[in-house]
């Protein structure tokens, strides 16, 4: 059971993190009002938001979909190590 949990956690985060890459690479290519632009942003953006907040713009450069890419690795990693202890 517990097993089933960390692969379901494990394959959340790295969807997660497909989201986030491909609502960059998106950013360049595809008109904002894209129907498909826009499901990937309605998921993305509410956890970019408070973190576009904290860190500032460095330049041109948005960092805060690599922060919230570590943060899904990290959060992710350790759930997932708490898990395994409960074995």
């Amino acid at each position: 059971m517990i097993s089933l949990l960390i692969q379901f956690i494990n394959i959340l985060a790295q969807f997660f993190v497909l989201l986030v890459i491909v609502k960059i690479i998106l950013s360049y290519f595809m008109d904002p009002y894209h129907p498909v632009r826009q499901t990937i942003d309605n998921l993305v953006e509410p956890l970019l938001a408070p973190i576009r907040r904290v860190v500032p713009l460095i330049g041109m450069f948005d960092f805060s979909p690599l922060v919230l890419i570590i943060l899904v690795q990290v959060l992710s990693s350790a759930l997932i190590r708490f898990l395994i202890t409960l074995r």
